[in-house]
């Protein structure tokens, strides 16, 4: 296999490693009195080739091999071998020589798979790994928010093992890759249409490309003629520097890429030494003559086949004037790299060697072992300052530039540093980007949009479309009562339970409480009405008082009238007790209070009725059942009844009394505050005994309704009694389903209804015939219906 042309990049590769060579054989301080050697293969990118030459040097095969004229003590073998600038080749290579301990040193091949050291034991490089690199552009994939991307690789050992790196990276922080296809430089056509056709039917913008120089020049001048543009790329160290593809795009495909590169580097003298290429000149030197007719597309001397019209060179032209890649010291990392590799071999093998004011240059006085030990040890820092060690996987500390690829006026491409990765920083500051402008894609100033479904915004969640990839899904608006307040949140929260969910469902506010209070209309009405009962029951109060010595008065009981009209007074500003914020003490009262007062009332009705069964009973011959229930008797028959009530609610307060509550359950943004009843049972028995006094009072009630007419008491007392039951069995449904503070508005209704009742039909007629009626205010009119030609 021979080569069958020059590369210029492998030329300026060979000419850093001879700088550092030149430099070190020029030191005093390092290895001083020896000097280092070399021998020059060119593998032609070709991993057999590669595979030959290696043996070659460990075998101190000279054959087709460059030599140095500098003295050399130890001709038979190599101290170490610089090179392989692709992962596969390194691979090979590695393999190869590892059981023989002659360390490779390799400047660009970035594989992570060649940390591996029981694979590839005497493998180093000065270029970080992959391993870095692929995770380093997940990150930087993230940063701008795309997580919707199309992958190319180059299918070698570095393409798919960095791909399958960044891929999992990128799973891991929610990236998809609608497609990943591999390309190789010698794929046929066809491979190449199918990857058209697959960028042309997505959906994504961005393209990830894991290539090689060579391979992504060929696919650019396929994608020109098919117009693949305004595609944002994302490239890898090795071609988002490289001045001969930046060249190449001649229609702008890769213009706004941005990817990762080695940090810009700077050795003195170097770039002088590269471009001074007239000291190789040599009419012996085959390498020069070559180098020299591919630089200047020329004949290096003419001959006789030589044609009229072709160009000759000397071989002294001026290189400065040339624009191609031989001149572009964009690459200038990549030869640090070299640079620092040699420099790594030879500290190791001063190291090796003892070396102290002269080194010993005893033959076998080290072991390739040791020489691979010592560049494993080595700690240094170049004439530029830079630290270069190597940690247990030959591997150096990881760090990157962020270029950005940003179009001049004159047509060609700049290589803007827009950032930076450092593994060696924190977590949270590894990745930084600059405050300073960015171009995309088409010279776009705006950052490219990829993703396969747009971002869920705060208030929805995300929610996967069936047989997609994770990042393709529907927003969906957060139930009532729960909230996501960040972008593509997975879930929707539960507020807590005293708060809940805005409009946007994007924050929880704190719900608003209800009770019934003064300052509504429905509270201000039950207040009025409650205070015209009052008003209302002392106005009768003051008439039954001044006619207190009136026939109608009398005949009715005063001192129970009295008393019902007190107790009537009670059951109105009871229902006061109801209306507000509800507290302990409030709570407590509002029930045990109407409790109280309304048995009073009752007793007091009670009272009445059966004075007015045992008046008429009375009046039967030899009847004297009055003795047994006179006034003391009828005032301890209220007191009993009442102290039946008292003793029910001490009970009730004392086993389990009403508390204030937050009801939760009725409504859903809303707190009702109410009063809960502790026990059930004591609301009930209160309840329950005033519905059985009052049933006792409207049956004997009943049982008086034909009495003679004049006396209307009983008759009032029937209907008094049937407003006051119908009141109360009513309210019993409309207080359960009534929710929040419509169930108290309901309960003070109740109260205030059934006080009116038992006002308006015992008290308002006898006030008509007090006030409007008095002729009718006599006993005899008391007594019943007479002429007055009978009286």
């Amino acid at each position: 296999m021979q080569c069958t042309s020059l590369n210029f990049r492998a030329f300026q590769f060979v000419q850093a490693m001879l700088f550092a060579i030149e430099e070190i054989n020029n030191s005093t301080d390092l290895l001083p009195g020896i000097f280092l050697g070399y021998k020059i293969y060119d593998a032609c990118g070709s991993i057999a080739r590669g595979v030959s030459v290696a043996l070659a040097l460990a075998n101190g095969n000279e054959d087709t091999a460059t030599s140095s004229t500098a003295p050399c003590t130890r001709p038979e073998q190599v101290v170490a071998i610089m090179g392989g600038t692709s992962s596969s080749s390194c691979m090979a290579i590695a393999t190869v020589i590892g059981p023989f301990n002659i360390p490779l040193m390799s400047n660009f091949a970035t594989c992570a798979c060649l940390s591996d050291k029981v694979r590839y034991p005497s493998f180093l490089r000065t270029i970080p790994s992959d391993y870095y690199q692929s995770r380093a552009l997940a990150l930087l994939v993230k940063h701008f928010g795309w997580t919707w991307v199309g992958a190319i690789r180059t299918n070698d050992d570095y393409g798919n093992n960095g791909m399958a790196i960044f891929t999992e990276t990128a799973k891991q922080l929610g990236i998809c890759l609608e497609y990943s296809v591999s390309f190789f430089r010698q794929d046929p056509p066809e491979k190449i249409q199918r990857i058209i056709d697959i960028i042309k039917a997505s959906t994504s913008k961005v393209i990830v490309a894991f290539l090689s120089p060579m391979d992504l020049d060929i696919l650019i001048h396929k994608f020109a003629h098919h117009n693949l543009t305004g595609y944002q790329w994302v490239g890898t160290e090795a071609w988002i520097t490289d001045f001969h593809t930046a060249t190449m795009d001649k229609h702008h495909i890769l213009d706004g890429a941005i990817g990762l590169a080695i940090p810009k580097a700077h050795v003195t003298g170097m770039r002088e030494f590269m471009l001074d290429v007239k000291s190789l000149n040599s009419s012996s030197n085959k390498l020069f003559t070559e180098f020299w007719e591919t630089l200047f597309d020329c004949r290096f001397m003419k001959t006789k086949s030589s044609e009229e019209n072709q160009r000759y060179c000397s071989g002294y032209e001026d290189v400065s004037g040339l624009e191609n890649s031989f001149i572009d010291m964009s690459l200038m990392p990549i030869f640090n790299n070299i640079y620092k590799g040699v420099y790594s071999v030879a500290h190791a093998l001063h190291s090796a060697l003892g070396c102290k004011k002269i080194c010993s240059n005893k033959k076998n006085s080290y072991k390739l072992i040791q020489i691979l030990q010592h560049i494993k040890n080595i700690q240094f820092k170049t004439k530029e300052g830079e630290q270069v060690y190597f940690n247990e996987n030959g591997d150096p500390a990881a760090k990157y530039e962020i270029i950005n690829w940003q179009l001049r006026e004159n047509g060609t491409v700049e290589f803007v540093t827009v950032g930076f990765y450092d593994t060696t920083l924190p977590a949270d500051k590894q990745l930084y980007l600059h405050k300073r402008s960015l171009l995309w894609a088409q010279n776009s100033i705006q950052v490219p949009l990829s993703v396969c479904s747009e971002s869920c915004p705060p208030g929805t969640r995300k929610v996967l479309q069936k047989g997609k990839p994770i990042c393709c899904y529907d927003c969906i608006p957060c139930a009532e009562g729960e909230i996501s307040n960040t972008t593509d949140s997975i879930t929707c929260v539960q507020c807590h339970v005293e708060f809940w969910s805005n409009e946007r469902r994007d924050d929880c506010e704190k719900k608003m409480t209800e009770f019934l209070s003064y300052e509504e209309i429905m509270g201000a009405l039950l207040t009025a009405a409650s205070l015209l009962g009052t008003i209302m029951t002392t106005t009768v109060a003051v008439i039954f008082f001044r006619n207190r010595n009136t026939p109608i008065v009398k005949a009715n009981n005063s001192e129970l009238s009295f008393l019902l009209l007190f107790s009537l007074t009670l059951c109105f500003l009871c229902s006061l007790t109801f209306i507000g914020r509800p507290s302990d003490w409030s709570c407590m009262l509002r029930h045990t209070a109407f409790g109280i007062t309304f048995v009073l009332c009752i007793s007091c009705v009670l009272g009445k009725t059966i004075v007015v069964l045992m008046a008429f009973r009375a009046t039967l011959p030899g009847s004297n059942v009055m003795k047994w229930f006179g006034p003391p008797q009828q005032r301890l028959s209220v007191l009993a009844f009442t102290l039946i009530q008292v003793v029910i609610c001490i009970l009730w307060l004392t086993i389990s009394p009403p508390f204030p509550f937050k009801n939760f359950h009725h409504f859903k943004d809303k707190i009702i505050l109410e009063c809960a009843l502790g026990s059930s049972v004591g609301f009930w028995a209160v309840l329950g005994y005033i519905g059985l006094l009052a049933m006792l009072c409207f049956v004997l009630a009943f049982l008086a309704r034909k009495l003679p007419d004049n006396f209307n008491e009983a008759k009032f007392i029937t209907f008094s009694m049937l407003i006051f039951c119908a009141v109360w069995i009513t309210f019993i449904p409309a207080y359960i389903s009534s929710p929040g503070k419509f169930s108290v508005a309901v309960e003070i209704f109740a109260i205030l209804a059934s006080s009116f009742g038992l006002l308006i039909c015992i008290f308002i007629p006898k006030c008509y015939i007090m006030l409007f009626k008095p002729e009718k205010n006599t006993k005899k009119n008391m007594m019943g219906k007479m002429p007055l030609k009978s009286l």
